[in-house]
């Protein structure tokens, strides 16, 4: 019995000093701004330079992110742009060998109708053989196509040489630049004979040697050169090449000179078999 006097003895203070509390705060809630004023003074001195703070860094990431995105977005224009320039490069690298490739079409075209007379049977260069006694490359056309031995070969205006060797589906052309090369040859204006020689030396310069002219023949630098009518070999009447620095030889009975030839052998990629031979 006293245990439970005395249980609601003490729950009885503890509501009375609640409800006391209570009343403490409701009192004092008249004089809350007065008393938290310098408590929000304080705190503000503390709270709104890192709230500033926290938001000149939030804007800042802000506009960092921003900025990787459009970075991004160009990033990615770029390297689709990239693409396309690289796609018009190569399609323009294209047409360039296209071009080029129907100039030198037209060339033979040219070449073709110039020697009208002949039949001839167009072929590409698939292969150079040189070295330091000879001056020679391999076409892709062979007995299978009707090429044989002694076929004149030209290109690009004028004669290439001769082929020299035959398979089935390839030719060696020998050019008459070869060091052992020697084509009969004439002065187109007056007919005065002369000889062409290839020669190793001249080789890095794509001259050939002009020899064997009479003495009392008037020539001139750029005077057209052909093959002659008494070549055993060559055809009659193609153009060989240009004179160049002809003077009296010492035996003061010839003069000799050199020939630049009619053929860019550094860039040959297409020729023509003429496929008429001398001897016929």
């Amino acid at each position: 019995m006293r245990k439970k006097l005395s249980s609601f003895i003490d729950s009885k203070y503890i509501l009375i000093a609640l409800t006391a509390l209570c009343f403490l705060f409701i009192g004092t809630s008249f004089f809350t701004d007065k008393l938290t004023a310098p408590f929000r003074n304080a705190v503000s001195v503390v709270v709104v330079p890192l709230q500033k703070g926290m938001n000149n860094i939030g804007m800042w990431l802000s506009e960092k992110y921003d900025t990787l995105q459009q970075i991004g977005v160009v990033l990615d224009e770029n390297k689709k742009l990239k693409s396309q320039v690289d796609g018009l490069t190569e399609e323009n690298n294209q047409l360039k060998q296209d071009t080029y490739e129907l100039d030198r079409l037209r060339q033979l075209y040219g070449l073709d109708q110039k020697y009208a007379g002949y039949s001839k049977v167009g072929a590409r260069v698939i292969g150079i053989t040189t070295d330091n006694w000879s001056s020679s490359f391999k076409i892709d056309k062979g007995t299978d196509d009707g090429i044989e031995v002694d076929m004149n070969v030209i290109a690009s205006g004028g004669l290439v040489g001769i082929i020299s060797e035959t398979g089935s589906n390839y030719s060696i052309v020998k050019t008459i630049t070869e060091d052992s090369s020697q084509v009969s040859a004439m002065l187109i204006d007056s007919n005065d004979t002369c000889i062409v020689k290839g020669d190793i030396e001249l080789m890095d310069s794509g001259w050939i040697h002009l020899q064997y002219l009479k003495n009392n023949v008037v020539v001139r630098n750029g005077d057209k050169v052909v093959t002659s009518n008494i070549s055993d070999k060559y055809l009659e009447g193609i153009l060989i090449g240009y004179v160049k620095d002809v003077e009296m030889d010492s035996n003061n009975l010839t003069q000799s000179g050199y020939l630049i030839p009619a053929v860019d052998f550094s860039n040959l990629q297409e020729v023509l078999i003429i496929t008429q031979k001398k001897n016929q």
